[in-house]
């Protein structure tokens, strides 16, 4: 197969990858800055992104700020100019005045998740930021395109279509993980709802593919389903340039298949991770710090704070942290270079 080229815009990726934002510290600049360098789209993850300054706990936004800036900055450095891409949750509070921070510096792309980013188009209106919500369902396609379309009289840039094999929060109802939903069967679904409005707007509206894509193979049987492209998350914890701590990434290496999970989130949404003892624990936590990082978070009820469980692992705690993960991160077995990475991508895909 010939690797196409991705072309969002007047954005044309070498090779049709889009490393997925993971937060909390996980994907930051030199993560993001490596794969945009080797021709995919590198994406920071903008959540909690300030955990390493000095002021966090206490000026916890202000840092976060401070660190975007900073994140973005190395990343570009590192990708000799191509284009970087920041991934904000909806469901976060200071979701405003983060995507403002980030287009203030030059983001390229801001992709979007855990929620429908219904303001989005409103903070890029007039600048040259592609924008991207992430859906799980046809559904939720029609319902941003027709909002996007009728509000502002504007289609995406892209749409990512996340399957329910993906890391971190999902898009989908605990019970509905159990049942025999397929990314190819949802993928086909949006692809027909964006066809409706790319023949309106008489604009491409590339789709791209995510959750549980871990190989080239993969990649190339995603694209002869007509996905413009792919997102990859896990694959590239096992990169030397990945920003969380050498301890979270051999967590990774020494997980079995087995020891993945589904898990109830404070946002609301259920998530995958790695079995452990933070997971296994029973009890609520007392929480005696609240980042009011998330809108739909109380800490009287919450089981435990998620900005927490997500520092303690990127940092190194990976007993009493929470480890995202897609369906595959058993697989990764040892760390490469993201140029290394990226070229055994191409061969596989090359060889689909």
């Amino acid at each position: 197969m010939k690797i196409p080229v991705l072309e969002i815009g007047d954005i044309k990726l070498s090779i049709p990858i889009i490393q997925g934002g993971m937060g909390v510290g996980v994907s930051l600049g030199s993560l993001a800055g490596a794969v945009s360098k080797e021709g995919g789209l590198g994406i920071i993850s903008g959540v909690q992104i300030g955990f390493k300054e000095k002021d966090f706990y206490n000026n916890t936004l202000n840092a976060n700020l401070r660190a975007i800036r900073k994140e973005i900055k190395k990343a570009k450095e590192i990708s000799q100019g191509a284009p970087v891409g920041i991934n904000l949750m909806v469901a976060m509070n200071y979701y405003e005045e983060i995507a403002n921070c980030a287009i203030e510096e030059g983001i390229d792309v801001i992709i979007s998740g855990a929620g429908l980013p219904i303001n989005l188009p409103k903070l890029v209106e007039g600048k040259n930021v592609k924008i991207a919500p992430i859906v799980s369902s046809r559904k939720a396609a029609s319902v941003i395109l027709k909002l996007y379309a009728r509000r502002y009289n504007i289609v995406p840039d892209f749409l990512v279509v996340e399957g329910p094999l993906a890391g971190g929060h999902l898009g989908f109802k605990k019970q509905q993980l159990s049942e025999n939903i397929k990314l190819e069967d949802i993928l086909k679904e949006v692809i027909e709802e964006v066809s409706i409005y790319e023949n309106k707007f008489k604009k491409k509206i590339p789709v791209i593919a995510a959750g549980g894509i871990y190989t080239g193979d993969d990649i190339g049987e995603f694209l002869e389903l007509n996905a413009a492209g792919v997102q990859m998350a896990t694959r590239f914890i096992g990169t030397f340039e990945c920003d969380a701590s050498e301890e979270f990434k051999q967590a990774f290496i020494d997980a079995k298949k087995e020891d993945i999970t589904i898990v109830d989130s404070p946002v609301g949404l259920p998530g995958r991770a790695i079995k452990n003892k933070f997971v296994n624990k029973e009890e609520k936590e007392v929480i005696d710090k609240c980042f009011n990082c998330l809108k739909t978070c109380n800490p009287k009820d919450t089981p435990y704070c998620i900005s927490k469980a997500l520092i303690n692992s990127v940092s190194g705690d990976t007993k009493n942290g929470l480890l995202f993960t897609g369906t595959n991160g058993y697989r990764i077995d040892k760390i490469l270079k993201v140029h290394d990475l990226i070229e055994e991508l191409k061969k596989e895909i090359i060889l689909h």
